[in-house]
């Protein structure tokens, strides 16, 4: 049953307790529409008190498949509807591949992959059954490329877009929307919670290295611009597959694109000559 009135939007959220997902749920909030807000570790306290009506916390660990489908639940019955749902809550692990075990490994496709696909399956019968909804993945920049030391961390985000991109396609004729975001760097206190891999001596002088690089190239912004560009995304009558948010990220991406084009067009003739149709082998 609704326990608000007005004509806002219900939210999912996860990893609202801080972060971008605080700044989502307190830019949603902020404009009259209703916030489920999902966290390992979450009160209402976190909120503003005039928000109260308008708001849901649900302590939830997305890794566990049972209680994700438990909470969605509970937040479509306490709100009579979902409408966006926002799969934010993620960690992030550092370390060369070659210095990750094999229970790191899983840890960090267990929330970043598997948390937002539990989500994603939770929530889809509430939006089939209205018809409509809007999916937003929470992806990285580490999706665009692999980096040294951010390995485990790229390809649970890279399997979370392949995941995004079918069911951007799955979702779609039942008037699902679903778009994948991809932020550069914020204020957020995901560097300072990252988990490392027991580092491995021949690999010191690019750890160093790299360090120094991101020290001198850091660009961070406040999350709250974050949540201003999400509000606009799913305002949008016609939004995108893909949103990239910062200008870093941007030319990034512009710049990975072209030179994949460039390999692929020096390696065409190759590429081509690898495929002849034949017929099927008896």
């Amino acid at each position: 049953m609704r326990t608000a009135s007005g004509s806002g939007r219900t939210w999912f959220i996860t990893g609202a307790s801080r972060g971008l997902g605080h700044a989502f749920a307190e830019a949603a909030l902020e404009r009259g529409d209703r916030v489920a807000a999902a966290a390992r570790t979450i009160t209402p306290e976190l909120f503003a008190e005039r928000h109260a009506e308008r708001l849901l916390t649900l302590p939830l660990d997305v890794t566990d498949r049972t209680a994700v489908f438990a909470a969605v639940a509970r937040a479509a019955e306490h709100f009579g509807e979902l409408d966006i749902v926002v799969n934010n809550a993620g960690t992030m692990s550092s370390g060369m591949v070659e210095e990750f075990t094999e229970a790191e490994a899983r840890a960090q496709f267990e929330v970043n992959l598997f948390g937002a696909l539990w989500v994603s399956q939770a929530a889809l019968p509430h939006l089939r059954a209205r018809g409509a909804g809007h999916i937003v993945q929470i992806s990285s920049i580490a999706a665009l490329s692999g980096f040294p030391s951010t390995s485990m961390y790229s390809a649970s985000k890279f399997a979370l877009e392949g995941m995004s991109e079918a069911l951007a396609m799955e979702a779609e004729p039942f008037g699902i929307n679903l778009t994948i975001v991809q932020p550069g760097g914020y204020w957020t206190d995901l560097y300072s919670t990252t988990a490392n891999a027991t580092p491995l001596k021949p690999y010191a002088q690019l750890r160093a290295d790299l360090e120094k690089q991101w020290a001198e190239n850091s660009v961070d912004s406040a999350p709250a611009l974050a949540a201003e560009a999400l509000l606009k995304l799913v305002d949008s009558e016609t939004p995108p597959l893909r949103l990239i948010l910062g200008s870093m990220v941007y030319d990034l991406a512009v710049d990975i694109t072209h030179a994949r084009l460039e390999t692929w067009s020096s390696w065409e003739p190759i590429s081509r000559s690898a495929e002849h149709p034949t017929p099927t082998p008896t």
